[in-house]
């Protein structure tokens, strides 16, 4: 099988790739101009992978890219800024605006997953962007030295009913509690910005509370967090996190316990019940 990695930023487009080759896996990289590291395309050469660039917003060439490489199934990994398309600065190839005039909502899953259905119709089946990295998917229960404390648990039995309910209306997956209030809420700006902006609203003391989409959806838009996560906690002092066991991408592994130990955060899996999710 020839895979084809559609690359956002941040590390995971490495791990997938690093992953990929260690299957035995034929990779083409489409990567993000805007978006993806440019260590992409060494770390491609020393695989023999090509690697190929595209602005955000070209759509067309990125299908074209697929369909002649003969890749018949791909893989979306890295973040693409949402924000991005509304500040400007991108120009959208015609298939993209096509794609744009037929959505009824541009929140995230209605336009990745016209992105997904489009690929579809030329042949290339979109999969869980994590099936290659199964290891890597958070726990269930504490997953750190320390657990949390009765007050931190309170918060984030408060935060999984707003978390859930923003969640399941595509408006973001994380929100940040402290004493049984809701500080910030994650929207475009992504969890990093959220933490931080919860540190100067109020200070340190608070959970983070980070959910998965009632039916999450593990192509795209997957809970991701890593060692940065746990630093814009630690600047903002923020004490403990509940993360989705199963469902949350865990980026650097033992790093990221580590790091939570070192700063003294509680970090647990959250089991959701079966109606809960999929």
């Amino acid at each position: 099988m020839r895979l084809g990695l559609i690359a956002g930023n941040g590390r995971f487009p490495f791990l997938v790739l690093d992953a990929a080759r260690a299957q035995g896996l034929d990779v083409v990289i489409v990567a993000v101009k805007e978006e993806a590291s440019p260590d992409l395309t060494d770390v491609a050469a020393g695989y023999h992978v090509p690697c190929h660039w595209i602005s955000l917003g070209q759509l067309g060439a990125c299908i074209r890219i697929l369909e002649d490489a003969r890749v018949t199934r791909c893989v979306m990994a890295g973040q693409v800024k949402h924000t991005k398309i509304f500040a400007g600065g991108i120009v959208p190839d015609l298939t993209f605006l096509s794609l744009l005039a037929k959505l009824g909502s541009r929140n995230t899953d209605g336009l990745i997953g016209a992105v997904a259905r489009l690929l579809a119709d030329h042949g290339i089946e979109l999969i869980d962007s994590t099936s290659l990295l199964q290891p890597l998917l958070a726990g269930s229960g504490v997953l750190t030295a320390r657990a949390p404390s009765d007050i931190e648990q309170g918060d984030f039995a408060f935060g999984y009913v707003a978390a859930d309910t923003l969640a399941g209306l595509d408006i973001g997956q994380t929100v940040v509690v402290k004493a049984r209030a809701v500080v910030a809420v994650e929207a475009m700006e992504g969890t990093d910005a959220a933490i931080a902006r919860a540190g100067q609203l109020a200070g340190p003391g608070a959970s983070v509370v980070k959910v998965a989409k009632p039916r999450q959806d593990m192509r795209f838009d997957v809970p991701v967090v890593g060692v940065a996560t746990i630093e814009a906690m630690r600047h903002a002092g923020a004490t403990a996190m509940s993360i989705d066991a199963g469902k949350t991408l865990v980026l650097d592994g033992r790093a990221v316990i580590h790091a939570a130990d070192a700063a003294g955060i509680a970090l647990i899996g959250r089991v959701r019940a079966p109606q809960e999710g999929s």
